[in-house]
């Protein structure tokens, strides 16, 4: 089974419905239901997901949306080691870093994201939800 890590920003188009890009993230978090994708996220995506779906819906509806996406992924610790390596890196966007960081620290190869530009150093494959269902597949399911 593939194995990959997701930035915020899909999970985001997923949860908060955001087009045009749903349907990308809504193959890939369908995979994960289905057993065929193993799908990683940062601890640190939680916490920005709860923010920002707390201005969209009410508290108690962004809680139970959380609990049901956590269901479909598995959620990579956000280490002392991580925080050190983003902040001693040269990414612009902290955020980045961190998710960037998790997903090598944790052997994750490859890490989906919209922000390419973001990732431009990267040493593993980093492409968008469209590109890798293309590439994986996916689009027949």
């Amino acid at each position: 089974m593939d194995a990959v890590f997701v930035d915020t920003d899909i999970i985001l188009d997923l949860l908060a419905k955001r087009e045009p890009f749903y349907i990308h993230a809504a193959k890939l978090f369908s995979a994960a239901d289905k057993g065929t994708l193993k799908i990683n996220v940062s601890s640190l995506s939680f916490s920005n997901l709860n923010y920002i779906l707390s201005k969209q819906y009410n508290a108690d509806q962004a809680k139970k949306k959380l609990l049901k996406f956590k269901t479909l992924v598995s959620v990579l610790a956000v280490t002392d080691k991580i925080i050190d390596l983003s902040l001693s890196s040269d990414f612009k966007d902290f955020e980045d870093g961190i998710q960037y960081f998790t997903a090598i620290e944790h052997a994750v190869k490859i890490l989906l994201t919209r922000n390419l530009k973001d990732y431009k150093s990267a040493e593993i494959p980093i492409m968008t939800a469209e590109q890798f269902i293309d590439q994986a597949a996916l689009n027949k399911e």
